[in-house]
């Protein structure tokens, strides 16, 4: 069986998230997609679902984590080239992400990373082979 994974993510301001992550190249969809939320499709089987922090609040009694003191978790998303992993990055700088660190090549694997609007943090890596033993 294929899994789906849908990553519920809790932003402060929808429009300025949903543009951000349009602008990255991966569209709505508008069937999941409302006033409160936003469905970003980031590959066939993996879905980004922004919520506001009222909507998120729905799903959790515990608070939204302040990302500006502290880390939540971070995404590391695979992509087919040195140069996707690159344009994906500039992408990201020019829509209003921000970024902490430098590409890293390590022979096998070339990372870079983003950090969104909201303070999530996203790896992007191309993985070129086999780490050597």
């Amino acid at each position: 069986m294929s899994r789906q994974i849908f990553i519920n993510l809790p932003v402060a301001d929808l429009d300025r998230s949903r543009a951000f992550f349009t602008a990255l190249g991966f569209p709505v969809n508008p069937t999941f997609s409302g006033e409160d939320a936003a469905c970003i499709q980031i590959s066939e089987m993996i879905s980004l679902m922004l919520a506001t922090h009222a909507k998120f609040r729905d799903f959790t009694p515990k608070e939204v984590c302040d990302t500006s003191k502290a880390i939540e978790v971070l995404f590391s998303l695979s992509c087919e080239s040195r140069e996707e992993v690159d344009s994906l990055v500039a992408r990201a700088l020019a829509a209003g992400g921000s970024t902490y660190d430098e590409p890293e090549d390590f022979g096998f694997m070339y990372t870079h990373s983003f950090v969104d609007p909201d303070g999530h943090g996203w790896g992007v890596l191309y993985l070129s082979g086999e780490p050597a033993a």
